[in-house]
């Protein structure tokens, strides 16, 4: 599976802070991408075992995720659609923060169903976060960040651009590898 989507960077150019968080995010976009095309709805509420973390109908509609304040052990194996419903939430957490907007509780954050919806959902999270971190200069990487490491001044905005990129890497990651396993099964 090669990055199709992600532009490479030339060699020969330097590149800034900003430049470069911008690169490794299309890069960890394009591999995201390569799965998110090929979901089918089906994929979506997949259980790979019994002991899962998914997403549930509720009586008047809306979606609910399984959820624990304190991570059990073991811990479930998530579905493509707790994962997905998970990038919705800590993204748009993070969007919040980023916007100096009030950030939102979990039980907030509505996924949208299994299927086309949710990829939307997902590429508008990316379209959101594009123009963020556009908007960003090398002298802005450098104030404190208060998400996801509340109170902590050591963590700066860098930090949080390239904790975004590292935690959609691993969530991509995680639905490939829940969609292959339904397609070999």
């Amino acid at each position: 599976m090669s990055p199709t989507h992600a532009t490479p960077a030339p060699a020969s150019v330097p590149l800034s802070r900003t430049e470069l968080l911008r690169w490794q995010f299309d890069l960890t976009w394009s591999l995201f991408e390569y799965h998110l095309e090929r979901l089918e709805p089906d994929d979506f509420l997949w259980q790979p075992t019994a002991h899962c973390w998914t997403m549930h109908r509720s009586a008047d509609g809306t979606w609910t995720p399984d959820w624990a304040e304190t991570e059990p052990d073991p811990v479930p194996v998530p579905t493509i659609a707790w994962v997905s419903w998970h990038i919705g939430w800590w993204w748009s957490v993070t969007l919040d923060h980023a916007h100096g907007r009030r950030p939102r509780e979990r039980t907030e954050i509505t996924w949208p169903g299994a299927g086309p919806a949710t990829v939307q959902w997902l590429r508008g999270l990316r379209t959101e976060w594009l123009a963020a971190l556009d908007g960003l200069a090398d002298t802005d990487l450098d104030a404190t960040a208060s998400f996801p490491w509340p109170a902590d001044p050591a963590y700066t905005v860098a930090h949080m651009a390239a904790w975004v990129n590292t935690e959609l890497l691993k969530n991509a990651t995680e639905i490939g590898q829940l969609r292959l396993l339904r397609t070999a099964s």
